[in-house]
């Protein structure tokens, strides 16, 4: 197995063979590996040259040959190549597996006052994870604003809806209210009143009577793209 000084330079001549058609210099090499004499250089190129990577080519300034690279050793990261290998099988049998493990549902467009869902574009749909949702039907929607941030949902997060007219005090739905606007809150019932409560102390809390109020389902999966 080479040290990683070994690696580091071997790589480094490998590279600048196929880039420029010529080894790096002493100075360069030096520079690059962090030692502090070429003489580190010169007992490394020794050292890859007895175990058969290279040869120096005679009666020529700074001609070496890369005769191979290692199959099986530990790269800077820590990683064999054996090992890069396993872990990118096993990542893509993963990904295969969330691929099969995972359900289409219907992409509405943003939450959007003046709109039911039902008048939203839904022509998209989305793969969530199957366990993301139980029985019942299931719908995403698109999050516009802030209103709901101290409850960790964000402007331009999907959230994933199980269609249902109940929900529990305290439950974030999506509520219709005078069958015309939607907006995703917290309900709290307070007596004869349905209050839609916002997850941010800058947005008022909104009470209507009960049959102002339709619940068109409730939040229960959330997902975020971090790009």
């Amino acid at each position: 197995m080479l040290t990683k000084k070994q690696y580091e330079l071997l790589m480094l001549i490998d590279r600048r063979l196929h880039e420029d058609g010529v080894s790096p210099s002493f100075e360069e090499m030096k520079e690059a590996v962090g030692l502090k004499s070429k003489s580190g250089i010169h007992r490394l190129i020794s050292a890859l040259e007895e175990r058969g990577f290279i040869r120096r080519l005679p009666n020529r300034a700074r001609a070496l040959e890369v005769l191979r690279l290692p199959e099986n050793m530990a790269d800077p990261a820590g990683m064999t190549v054996k090992e890069f290998v396993r872990t990118t099988n096993a990542f893509s049998k993963m990904s295969a597996n969330l691929v099969a493990n995972s359900v289409e549902l219907p992409k509405y467009g943003k939450i959007a006052a003046g709109t039911p869902i039902e008048a939203l574009c839904g022509n998209e749909s989305i793969a969530v994870p199957a366990n993301m949702v139980g029985g019942g039907e299931h719908y995403a929607l698109t999050v516009a604003g802030d209103s709901m941030i101290e409850a960790g949902i964000l402007d331009g997060d999907t959230v994933i809806i199980r269609r249902c007219n109940t929900v529990e005090n305290g439950e974030i739905a999506v509520a219709l209210v005078d069958g015309c606007e939607v907006t995703l809150k917290k309900i709290r019932r307070k007596g004869n009143a349905v209050a839609l409560e916002p997850a941010n102390p800058a947005y008022e809390t909104r009470i209507y009577s009960p049959e102002r109020i339709t619940i068109q389902g409730k939040l229960v999966g959330l997902m975020r793209n971090y790009e």
